[in-house]
């Protein structure tokens, strides 16, 4: 295994999970960015380099920083991209649900 593997399949799996948090899939991706399908497939298997654009189209697309694609120092957490797509969804929310929610979780931070 060459020594730049490791770090372009740590790379496409992180892709991999901003996208799909980011709700989107290969094809839409491909689409958005002008490529291929199979491109995409290829950056998530760390199968594909990746051009400097190219990342900082992936970064805006889905909402993270290029160096938590490149698994850089602390950069976004993990689950930041996850947390941004609940609150794109709790927009969606009648107020009404949104208050029920919202009481639901005060519940379950008191449960523990």
């Amino acid at each position: 295994m060459k020594k730049e593997e490791p770090k372009r399949a740590e790379i496409g799996a992180r892709i991999r999970m901003a996208r799909e948090m980011a709700g989107l899939s290969q094809g839409q991706v491909a689409k958005l960015m002008g490529l291929h399908r199979p491109s995409v497939s290829e950056m998530e298997a760390g199968n594909r380099r990746i051009s400097a654009e190219e990342l900082e189209q992936l970064a805006g697309l889905f909402d993270v920083s290029t160096s938590w694609i490149l698994a850089e120092g602390e950069g976004d957490r993990p689950d930041a991209a996850k947390l941004q797509l609940a609150a794109r969804e709790l927009q969606k929310l009648r107020p009404e649900d949104l208050d029920r929610l919202m009481k639901l979780l005060a519940t379950i931070r008191q449960e523990k």
